[in-house]
Formats: structure tokens, C-alpha cells, sequence
């Protein structure tokens, strides 16, 4: 991974596009300092090399994030790939054929338990 001063911002400049909103981490009370190194490398990593290969169109790969973290259980980073989801174009109808699906895969509670979220993010627009 590349870690140069630029790199950096152009983690965060496609985050800012992927969301709509410019990503802000914050530590959070009683964090660490070192926190801030995993927050920026997470980023790096994250928005710096994976959003920006080439192969997945970024519907694509919206569709695909959205599923790992639900399948994943993961609901702070479920909100955050719905979001993405949906700045990028994927429907609602969409997300909810992909929870439809999951509920094959990873079963209904799963899904259950994360359309829940995505219900309070189509909310929120």
C-alpha cells in the first residue's frame, strides 16, 4: 500500500464522491491517538485501492459491499455501503431484491436484521 501524502487525499476525495458527504473520522472519547493511523490506513486501503480498481463498475461493486457487510452482520459499515449504494445509482427496489437473496444465503434473521438498517438509511433521504 502507498502511503504518500497525496494518496491520502485522493482516499478521501473518492470517499467524499462515493458518499456524498465527506468522510470525517473522528477519535472518538477515549481512543487512542494510534487510532488515527488505523483510521487513515483503513481509508488508504479501503477507498485508495479498492473503490478505484478497474473491472467492477461502481454499481457493481456498491451491490457487492452492500451484501458483505449484511452478510457480514456488520451495521455501522452496512450504513455506510448503503449509502454508497444508493449515490451510486443502486434503487432501493435493488437493495431490497439483494436482501431477498441474502436471506437464501445467510439466512432471514440476518437479513432481517439488516434490512432493518437499510430501512433507517432510506429514511434518511
Amino acid at each position: 500500500m502507498t502511503d504518500q501524502p497525496d494518496s491520502y487525499q485522493r482516499a478521501l476525495d473518492t470517499a467524499e464522491r462515493l458518499l456524498g458527504a465527506p468522510l470525517t473520522l473522528p477519535l472518538a472519547p477515549g481512543e487512542p491517538e494510534v487510532g488515527q493511523d488505523f483510521r487513515r490506513l483503513a481509508t488508504l486501503q479501503t477507498f485508495g485501492e479498492s473503490w478505484p480498481r478497474p473491472g467492477l463498475d461502481l454499481r457493481s461493486r456498491a451491490l457487492v459491499s452492500v451484501a458483505i457487510a449484511a452478510a457480514l452482520g456488520t451495521h455501522e459499515p452496512l450504513r455506510g455501503q448503503l449509502r454508497i449504494a444508493l449515490h451510486s445509482g443502486v434503487s432501493k427496489e435493488e437493495i431490497v431484491e439483494l436482501f431477498i437473496h441474502l436471506a437464501a444465503y445467510a439466512g432471514a434473521a440476518r437479513a432481517f436484521d439488516c434490512y432493518q438498517v437499510a430501512l433507517a438509511v432510506f429514511g434518511e433521504g
